[in-house]
């Protein structure tokens, strides 16, 4: 016997993968539903060698459902989400309305599979930031050895964090740029992103930071330990797929690192690519389509005592948000609901 799951938000970027992963990884799915806004009802979506229709989610009753897997932005998760929990139906959500609920677990499974015990409290189990999921994954085993202090972060986040729109509009702004008359005003994006960076995710907070830096922040203390410092800055550049980080580590004790590449090559969901030679790193257009988050360029930082550098890659769509979500519903699978 498996499970009956609902993906919310089939038609939108994270939505379609969620249902790519459910099928890669034979999640155990006796009936799957694709529910969209009432606008895209219809629309029919790929789950594995099958095609669903998607259905209309204002009008779905979860009555029966196991596990729903939400990709859709906080005000509609905010009407949907306590439906579907209070129909009995465990709610997976990838938006940020839940994420600091202290009864609501936070999870990343290579960080803190454990807490997913607690979504009884309100039948909800939130999905963190996806610059934040690749980040604590590569921290974790570190943390376990060494005991991090501070963490200072740059990040390079690409347009599919921002969605389907952002990534249009990085496309056809590159070709308005070789193209006279088609050129493309910012419409998404504060400032022109094609062949550009801008140092600008989410709103502006009082104390001069994004919320995407808070976020990153708050997530890592909630997920991995209260006691870390955490500073960010984070940047979206043109790129369609795949975050990027610059990671500075600063430990209570010394870790060498070499002995911190090895434990990174033997941590779950890390995959080491570090040659110390021209192309033996990882950049955002290789871990495109992958599960794992990728580190390269570990080495020591010789300007505080007990420091370390490293860069840290992954597929946003997936690890940052789809896959994430889909380990979330495996982990609540064997460890609760043991229905497969």
């Amino acid at each position: 016997m498996g499970y009956k799951v609902v993906v919310v938000g089939a038609t939108g970027n994270v939505g379609k993968e969620m249902l790519n992963i459910l099928a890669e990884r034979e999640f155990p799915v006796d009936e799957i539903a694709a529910l969209a806004s009432r606008k895209s009802l219809g629309t029919e979506v790929s789950f594995g060698d099958r095609t669903l229709k998607t259905l209309d989610l204002d009008t779905f009753d979860f009555t029966g459902w196991d596990i729903a897997l939400f990709a859709i932005g906080s005000d509609a998760t905010k009407v949907y989400a306590p439906k579907a929990a209070s129909q009995g139906c465990v709610v997976i959500d990838n938006s940020s309305l839940y994420r600091y609920d202290p009864e609501i677990p936070l999870v990343v499974p290579e960080v803190n599979a454990h807490d997913v015990v607690r979504y009884t409290n309100k039948m909800i189990i939130a999905n963190p930031n996806c610059s934040t999921a690749q980040m604590v994954v590569a921290l974790k085993p570190l943390h376990d050895r060494a005991k991090i202090k501070r963490v200072v972060v740059s990040t390079y986040q690409s347009v599919s964090g921002t969605g389907k729109e952002a990534m249009d509009e990085l496309w056809n702004q590159t070709k308005g740029m070789y193209v006279p008359g088609q050129e493309v005003a910012p419409k998404v994006y504060p400032k022109q992103i094609a062949f550009n960076v801008i140092p600008h995710i989410d709103v502006f907070l009082d104390s001069g930071e994004t919320k995407e830096e808070w976020k990153m922040v708050a997530e890592t203390k909630k997920i991995l330990d209260p006691s870390i410092k955490v500073t960010a800055t984070c940047v979206r550049v043109p790129v369609f797929v795949g975050h990027s980080e610059a990671v500075n580590i600063e430990f209570e004790d010394f870790l060498d690192w070499e002995e911190a590449t090895e434990i990174l090559r033997e941590a779950p969901g890390v995959m080491v690519v570090d040659k110390r030679e021209a192309g033996g790193y990882i950049t955002p257009i290789e871990c495109v389509g992958e599960y794992a988050t990728y580190i390269s360029r570990i080495r020591q930082d010789s300007t505080i005592e007990n420091g370390l550098n490293l860069w840290c890659v992954s597929d946003n769509l997936r690890k940052g948000a789809a896959l994430n979500a889909v380990q979330i519903a495996e982990v609540l699978g064997q460890r609760c609901l043991k229905k497969a």
